[in-house]
């Protein structure tokens, strides 16, 4: 496969943007070689500046659920962006878009729309914080929530990938203030309660991690943590900036039938447009400006064409339910054939999977959490994924995130990815 122009544009970009990228998975370090330039994208295909194509299962990291530039989205945002870009001021289609997420999440009072999942998740702790009085945070080893400085200790996704586990910048009353536990480690919560009373805010948490491979909770985790936080005070936040809106019409929420406290927004609900938001019970929202004193801003907040994407995305989905029996349908069989296939090469594995999220682990154990995660035979993986990307299977650069799927992936595009997992298999070993 012929990447010379790719390898060109790297090398013109290390010149000018820090390590040649604008987000550091992107840079190929943990598996190593150069990273792919895309020039378009369509459905379920990539193509990159040489003109090579690849299947997807990345997936703009999960925001393309019906594949790339799929029309009706497009379309949209074509038409919306002839009114003007940015308003900087408020328009209807924010109303619009408020309110198709409150139908979609009945446990949504209010919403406040922002510009990344990072600022999302950042708000909603700000808020748990000015709504509780309290300071400290419990977040999970290996889960991450964005590069805000209170979720850089003992991160997932790209700190995880490049083993950074004290975060440069991030101060020691930050690190404090942030106190970590194993995931599906219910007791060790129940322990930092104990040590930390009426000092916790909040506990965040993806219900599903996708940053340390997808992570499946086990039975009563989550709905522990529910109840802790219930009798606790403590706000309860749902990280669904993966999970929502893919893994169920009502996100994580729904697909588990746990409500949170606060719950946060990205990917998806922008449709792969820079969109987040934040947004949960009527009495914690309330307390944000101009409603109460925590204050949270943004000058492109609820910019006219990330919403029209989202909107128009998110009522499809809404109006298509079978959109997601489909993605269940297509994870299922690909999981099948993949298993098949690494049970006859004899490598240890392991294969976790919920909805259209799914990550290979080249592991002996189950892979319940960072410490599982990040004890698999990783190095495989990393030949895995070049053997792969030869045959044009385009997979996240890491082993520690998951993959998604897109329902334009046709059942011949999962045959083909199966067949190249054999292959792939059987030149690695």
């Amino acid at each position: 496969m012929n990447i010379s122009k790719s390898i060109e544009l790297f090398n013109r970009a290390q010149e000018s943007i820090p390590g040649g990228v604008n987000s550091p998975v992107r840079a190929f370090k943990s598996v190593g070689g150069t990273p792919i330039f895309f020039q378009s994208a369509k459905g379920a295909y990539l193509y990159d500046v040489d003109g090579n194509r690849y299947l997807d299962y990345i997936n703009s990291w999960g925001p393309m659920i019906l594949g790339h530039a799929f029309d009706p989205v497009v379309k949209a945002i074509q038409e919306k962006a002839l009114d003007s870009t940015s308003f900087g001021a408020p328009t209807e289609l924010e109303v619009d878009m408020a309110e198709l997420v409150k139908s979609m999440v009945p446990n949504v009072d209010l919403i406040r729309m922002v510009s990344s999942g990072t600022e999302a998740c950042m708000s909603a702790i700000r808020l748990a914080r000015g709504y509780t009085g309290w300071n400290k945070i419990i977040k999970f080893e290996g889960c991450y929530h964005g590069h805000a400085d209170s979720f850089l200790v003992k991160a997932g996704s790209g700190v995880a990938t490049f083993n950074i586990q004290t975060v440069p910048g991030v101060t020691a009353g930050v690190s404090a203030d942030t106190l970590t536990a194993p995931f599906n480690d219910l007791d060790a919560v129940k322990k930092l309660i104990e040590e930390h009373k009426n000092e916790i805010a909040a506990v965040i948490i993806e219900p599903v991690p996708g940053n340390m491979g997808c992570i499946i909770p086990e039975p009563g985790f989550l709905e522990g943590l529910r109840n802790i936080c219930t009798e606790e005070g403590i706000v309860l936040i749902f990280d669904e900036v993966m999970t929502g809106f893919r893994l169920a019409q009502g996100g994580a929420q729904e697909r588990l039938n746990i409500d949170a406290d606060l719950v946060t927004y990205g990917k998806v609900i922008g449709a792969g447009m820079p969109v987040g938001a934040f947004g949960g019970k009527m009495e914690i929202m309330k307390q944000i400006a101009p409603l109460g004193n925590v204050y949270q801003a943004g000058t492109l907040s609820g910019n006219p064409i990330a919403m029209i994407a989202g909107y128009t995305l998110l009522s499809y989905l809404k109006s298509n339910p079978v959109v997601y029996s489909d993605l269940e349908e297509k994870s299922n069989y690909l999981k099948n054939g993949l298993e098949k296939v690494f049970e006859e090469s004899g490598v240890p594995f392991v294969i976790n999977s919920m909805g259209s999220m799914i990550s290979v682990h080249f592991s002996q154990q189950p892979v319940i959490d960072f410490a599982s995660a990040s004890s698999a035979n990783n190095a495989l993986f990393n030949k895995f994924f070049h053997a792969m990307l030869k045959r044009g299977i385009y997979l996240p650069p890491s082993a520690f995130e998951t993959w998604f799927l897109s329902n334009a992936l046709t059942q011949k595009d999962l045959d083909i990815t199966i067949e190249a997992a054999k292959e792939s298999l059987a030149e690695i070993l």
